[in-house]
């Protein structure tokens, strides 16, 4: 376990995954990061990377060879070499290898960076092609932060998620575990939106964001604690399993989707795919502030 720490936060990072376990604040010792109790979801705040969400049939086919991944790929389940520490900074890569490349036959390099600053964690994940191919990917980060995290709020209930820009979303629905695109369905966002648990029922809310630069916040009327994520994504999940009633949620940026419902199983056509050239890298990432 890594640790960064300035005058405001302490963080830790696992390099399995290179997970954000924990962020506590220096004063109250207030632990905002959900701390995995499988009884609910033995996770903290995995990366999605090579694919966001489920495959049909947990398999996919590229160039007429059938490959197999379970939900939300591989990246979360290995270990990370650290490549650069500093007190406030943390940089981690995952590279391609023979166990990767049953799972997907391409070259690449994933390197996560956190740094620290005041009240914030900023993440960038690079994601290289060194092959000589075309390479289909997507990237995801799944963060689960505790309910309630101040005193005065009791309750899951008692909290509510409030999205900058105000407006009237695009909501992607789930039908089982696999995206329907093709009947989006408005969701109005200029007010906050308040958190129950039968907000799950039918999995994630997956909000559209076309890439513009968002703001969302989990906060409750009760106290002065919550958090804020800051994205430019496709897309953005909240979660919370259901029907658990989980003392925690997930705010969290995609740029992928599951397979849609219509899906060929092709991985260069999936719903929401990008391609990257061969030699070429592109960055994410996101913000989240903690009050």
């Amino acid at each position: 376990m890594f640790t960064l720490k300035n005058q405001y936060l302490t963080v830790k990072i696992n390099p399995l995954g290179a997970e954000l376990t924990s962020v506590t604040d220096n004063d109250s010792h207030l632990e905002y990061m959900w701390q995995a109790d499988k009884a609910f979801w033995g996770r903290h705040a995995p990366f999605l990377f090579p694919i966001v969400g489920r495959l049909q049939d947990n398999q996919y086919q590229v160039d007429g060879q059938t490959y197999q991944m379970t939900q939300h790929g591989f990246a979360r389940d290995r270990t990370f070499t650290v490549v650069d520490q500093s007190a406030t900074a943390l940089t981690l890569q995952l590279q391609a290898d023979a166990q990767s490349r049953e799972k997907y036959p391409f070259t690449f390099k994933l390197t996560v960076h956190y740094t620290l600053v005041e009240h914030g964690l900023q993440v960038a994940a690079t994601i290289q092609n060194q092959g000589t191919q075309t390479m289909p990917w997507s990237f995801g980060a799944h963060p689960g932060f505790n309910l309630p995290l101040g005193q005065a709020a009791a309750d899951f209930t008692d909290y509510q998620v409030t999205v900058a820009p105000k407006q009237v979303y695009q909501r992607v629905p789930l039908v089982g575990p696999y995206s329907d695109t093709q009947h989006a369905v408005p969701l109005d966002l200029t007010q906050p939106l308040a958190l129950k648990h039968a907000l799950f029922d039918h999995d994630a809310q997956i909000l559209t964001l076309n890439n513009r630069e968002t703001t969302v916040m989990l906060s409750t009327p009760k106290d002065d604690h919550g958090v804020a994520l800051t994205v430019a994504a496709p897309y953005l999940g909240i979660w919370s399993p259901y029907p658990k009633q989980a003392p925690f949620v997930c705010l969290e940026p995609w740029w992928g989707l599951a397979d849609d419902v219509q899906a060929t199983g092709d991985l260069r056509t999936k719903v929401a795919i990008h391609q990257l050239a061969p030699g070429a890298d592109v960055q994410v990432g996101y913000q989240i502030t903690y009050f």
